[in-house]
C-alpha cells in the first residue's frame, strides 16, 4: 500500500471522530451552524482572539457609489422594517464582520475570502468597511491591479451563473464554455446593461464558435418538424425556448399552457403560449450536433443560427385544444401586442424589444437577484421565477421600487442592484433566529438571513481558495470539470436551478474520499504547512480557521484541541509511526473542509 493511500485512509477514519467529538467545534444551533460559544471557559488557556463584531454604524454608501444608492437602500430598509413591525417580527442581530466578508464574497465573486482579504477588510474603518468591501468586490475600489482582479472574478462568477440558468448544467460542455465566454465579455464591461445582454441573447445569429450567445436558442429548439411541413410550420417546434424565455426574463412559468389554459392564472391562455412561440418559428439551424456518445471523441459540431423567411412565412402557428379543436394564432405577446405586418424588424427582434421594455422584465430580474442573495424570492413561495395569482408577491411596493430604480437610475447595471441589496440591513443580518422569526412562515419577511447551500461552483472555487491551490490555468480548468461532473452527477440538477445539498453524509464522504482534496491538504505548498510558519499553536490554528471558515478559532475550540502537549493537540493525536508535526494541522484543516460551516453559505 502506498503512503498516499494510508494517509487517505487515516484521514477518512479520523474525520468522523473529529466531526462527532468536537461538533465543529463550538455549540451548534438547530441549523448546524457553529455559533460563538458562551464565555463559560474558566481555564487558563491563551486569551481568545479579538472577535470582530458587527459595525456599530454601517455606512452603506461609499463615495464611489452612485447617488441613488442611499435612497434605494433606505427604501429597502424602511419597507422591510414596516413589514417586521406589522407581523410582530424581531429581526436578528447584525452578523459579524467575519460572517459578512464570507457571505458577500461567496455571493458576489463565487468563493470564500482569503486570509489576506480578511486582513485588508479588518484594517478598513469599522463604519465603512462593509461598503468598501462591496465596492472592492465589484471591481470599483482599490488599486488598478486590485480592481482588475475583482472585475475578472465578478465577471467569471456571474457568467457561470447565467450559463447555468440559460443552458442548465447538462449538455455539451463546449457549447457551455462558448456561452460562458460570451457572457463574461458582457459582465466585464464598465457600461454593462442587463437589458442589452438579454436583447443579444434573443436576437443572436451566427456560428457557435464565433458568437457564443447563439447557444441559448440552439440549446432549446425542441422537436424537429417533419420536412414536408417545415415550409409552413418552421424547422423546429421551438417549445422549450418559448417556455424558458418567459420564465427566465419575465418570471412567468407558461410551460403548462402549451397544452391548456393555466389552471391558477385564468388570464394565461393556451393561445398566449403559441403566440409567443410564433416569434421563434423562422429560426434556422445549419449543422447537426454530435450525438452524446461521440462528444468525447469529436467535441462539438459548429452550428449556425439564423432567421429565414423560407420558414413559416405567413406567421401562423396552429395549436390543439383539449377537446380536439385546432386553432390558429399569429405572433402575439402575452399582453396581446401583435407584430405589425409592415414591421422592418425580424420576429425575434420585435419580441426582444417587447420583452425588454415590459414592466415585468425589471421585476423578474430584481426577484432573481434577490433570491440569489437571500435564498428565496419576494413571493409567497421561494422560487424566483414563478409570478402569478398562485404565488403573489409579499413585498409588491419594494419590488416595484427596486425595479424602477434598476431600470432608471440604475441603468440596468447589475452592479447597482447588487450594491443596494448587499448594503441593506436585511442582508447584513445574522442567520441566528429570534424567538419571533424562527418559524418558516417568517421567511418571506427577511428578518434574518437564511442558510444557503453552496452551489457546486462555489464549493469548488472555495476549496481551491482554502487549500491555496496553485495550479496552472489549464490544470485548474481540468480539475473543475472533474468536480462539476462528480457533484452534479451525485446531487442532480433541476432544469438549471441551483443544485441544493445540505451538508449530508453523502457529500462529506465524497469530499473526504476525493484524491484532489487529500493531495491539496497534504501539499508541501498547502495551507497547513504555510500556517505552521506562524509559530505558536494559537496562531497556526487561527490561520487554518481563517483559510477554511473565514474566521479565527473560538476559545472553546482552541481549548478542546490544544491541551498543552508538546507536539500534538491531544484531540487530534493518533497512533502513528511518524512524528511529523504538520499532520495534526492537516487533519484539522481537512475536518473543517468537511464541516457544515464550510459547506453552507451563512
Amino acid at each position: 500500500m502506498t503512503n498516499a493511500w494510508l494517509r487517505g485512509s487515516r484521514l477518512l477514519a479520523l474525520s468522523v471522530g473529529l466531526l462527532i467529538a468536537i461538533g465543529l467545534l463550538a455549540g451548534l444551533n438547530g441549523s448546524g451552524y457553529a455559533q460563538t460559544p458562551k464565555k463559560t471557559d474558566k481555564t487558563k488557556k491563551p486569551a481568545p482572539p479579538t472577535k470582530l463584531e458587527p459595525s456599530k454604524a454601517v455606512a452603506f454608501a461609499p463615495s464611489t457609489a452612485p447617488a441613488a444608492t442611499e435612497e434605494s437602500v433606505k427604501s429597502i430598509n424602511d419597507l422591510l422594517a414596516k413589514a417586521w413591525q406589522e407581523n410582530k417580527l424581531e429581526p436578528s442581530a447584525l452578523c459579524t464582520d467575519y460572517e459578512f466578508i464570507r457571505r458577500v464574497s461567496l455571493d458576489i465573486i463565487g468563493r470564500i475570502a482569503t486570509p489576506e482579504e480578511i486582513d485588508r477588510f479588518t484594517k478598513d474603518p469599522p463604519q465603512t468597511r462593509r461598503a468598501l468591501l462591496i465596492s472592492r468586490l465589484l471591481g470599483e475600489e482599490g488599486s488598478k491591479e486590485l480592481r482588475e482582479k475583482y472585475r475578472t472574478e465578478y465577471a467569471n462568477n456571474w457568467s457561470h451563473l447565467w450559463t447555468t440558468w440559460l443552458l442548465t448544467r447538462t449538455g455539451n460542455p463546449i457549447y457551455r464554455e462558448q456561452m460562458q465566454v460570451a457572457l463574461e465579455d458582457e459582465f466585464e464591461k464598465d457600461t454593462m446593461s442587463y437589458k442589452e445582454m438579454v436583447f443579444k441573447l434573443l436576437t443572436a445569429t451566427g456560428k457557435t464558435n464565433e458568437n457564443g450567445m447563439v447557444n441559448y436558442i440552439l440549446s432549446h429548439l425542441g422537436e424537429v418538424v417533419p420536412a414536408a411541413k417545415q415550409g409552413e410550420e418552421g424547422q423546429f417546434e421551438m417549445v422549450p425556448v418559448t417556455a424558458r424565455t418567459t420564465r427566465l426574463f419575465l418570471g412567468f412559468q407558461t410551460q403548462c399552457t402549451q397544452c391548456h389554459d393555466h389552471p391558477f392564472n385564468p388570464e394565461w391562455k393556451q393561445s398566449h403560449f403559441w403566440g409567443v412561440n410564433a416569434f421563434f418559428r423562422q429560426i434556422e439551424r445549419e449543422g447537426t450536433p454530435f450525438p452524446p456518445n461521440q462528444r468525447m471523441k469529436m467535441g462539438a459540431a459548429v452550428l449556425t443560427l439564423r432567421d429565414s423567411e423560407k420558414f413559416n412565412k405567413d406567421g401562423v402557428v396552429y395549436f390543439e385544444k383539449r377537446n380536439g379543436v385546432i386553432l390558429p394564432t399569429k405572433s402575439t405577446f402575452l399582453t396581446g401586442v401583435k407584430m405589425p405586418s409592415d414591421s422592418k424588424l425580424s420576429r425575434r427582434e420585435f419580441l426582444a424589444n417587447v420583452i425588454t421594455n415590459e414592466e415585468q422584465f425589471a421585476k423578474a430580474y430584481v426577484n432573481r437577484m434577490w433570491g440569489h442573495f437571500f435564498g428565496r424570492g419576494m413571493n409567497e413561495n421561494p422560487p424566483v421565477d414563478d409570478f402569478g395569482e398562485h404565488n403573489k408577491v409579499v413585498h409588491p411596493e419594494m419590488l416595484d421600487k427596486l425595479a424602477k430604480d434598476f431600470s432608471g437610475t440604475g441603468r440596468y447595471d447589475p452592479k447597482n442592484l447588487i450594491r443596494w441589496i448587499c448594503s441593506s440591513r436585511a442582508y447584513n443580518l445574522s442567520v441566528v433566529a429570534t424567538a419571533s422569526n424562527k418559524a418558516a412562515e417568517a421567511e418571506p419577511f427577511f428578518s434574518r438571513m437564511l442558510l444557503k447551500a453552496m452551489s457546486p461552483e462555489q464549493l469548488f472555487e472555495s476549496l481551491m481558495v482554502a487549500t491555496a491551490g496553485g495550479e496552472s490555468k489549464d490544470a485548474r480548468k481540468a480539475k473543475r470539470e472533474r468536480w462539476m461532473n462528480l457533484l452534479t452527477a451525485n446531487f442532480g440538477d433541476d432544469e438549471g436551478n441551483e443544485v441544493t445539498f445540505n451538508g449530508t453524509v453523502v457529500q462529506a464522504l465524497l469530499l473526504m474520499n476525493g484524491q484532489d482534496i487529500n493531495e491539496a491538504v497534504m501539499s508541501p505548498n498547502g495551507t497547513p504547512i504555510k500556517a505552521m510558519r506562524r509559530g505558536s499553536p494559537r496562531a497556526i490554528m487561527d490561520e487554518v480557521y481563517l483559510a477554511a471558515l473565514n474566521r479565527r478559532a473560538y476559545q472553546a475550540e482552541y481549548t478542546q484541541l490544544w491541551v498543552g502537549t508538546a507536539e500534538y493537540p491531544a484531540k487530534l493525536k493518533m497512533r502513528r509511526v511518524d512524528k511529523d508535526p504538520v499532520h495534526p494541522w492537516q487533519d484539522l484543516f481537512w475536518a473543517l473542509l468537511n464541516s457544515n460551516e464550510f459547506i453552507l453559505n451563512h
